[in-house]
């Protein structure tokens, strides 16, 4: 940064992230990430890149993370939206993000080819291993899930459930802390 920008101000950005709840039957996959002092959860998925349309950071991701070809899945039905305005640690200031998180269901066959773990590159080059685990979705309400949905992902009455609104309540500091 030069001397005559000026830095970015908190929230004055906004990414959007693609993410999918992916069932195979009453499973869904979620990547475990655990750090020094914590374990979250989070579904699949990541940012949508400049040029990029959402169906094909959508592809793009899942391919990634879980080594899913969405053409073997069914559905890719957006479930819900996230609005995140939270501070979070770090040099920058936090951009606000749009969560949109799609749901697909995959066969039992489908599953059995996918990955069990995720590698996320760290701005260092190194990597930080991402569990994928497939959990009983009505069991999420007390994960540590972010971003925050596992209380409406328990309260589904089944994975395929519609939903009357797919805006869910915004993330923010005084509704969320950090971990």
């Amino acid at each position: 940064m030069t001397s005559t920008e000026q830095p970015t101000a908190k929230f004055s950005r906004i990414k959007i992230r693609t993410g999918a709840l992916v069932f195979c039957g009453d499973q869904v996959a979620l990547i475990r990430r655990d750090r020094a002092g914590s374990t979250h959860y989070t579904p699949p998925g990541g940012n949508v890149e400049p040029g990029e349309d959402l169906d094909q950071a959508l592809a793009r991701e899942l391919h990634e993370e879980l080594g899913l070809d969405v053409g073997q899945a069914e559905g890719g039905e957006l479930l819900w939206v996230v609005d995140q305005c939270l501070t979070r640690p770090g040099p920058t200031p936090p951009p606000r993000k749009l969560h949109l998180i799609y749901r697909l269901h995959v066969t039992d066959a489908v599953r059995a080819t996918l990955a069990e773990q995720e590698l996320d590159e760290l701005p260092d080059g190194s990597h930080e291993v991402g569990v994928i685990e497939w959990i009983d979705y009505r069991k999420t309400a007390d994960l540590p899930v972010f971003p925050p949905i596992g209380p409406a992902l328990a309260a589904l009455a089944d994975p395929r459930t519609s939903v009357p609104d797919a805006a869910l309540a915004a993330v923010t500091d005084e509704n969320y802390t950090w971990v």
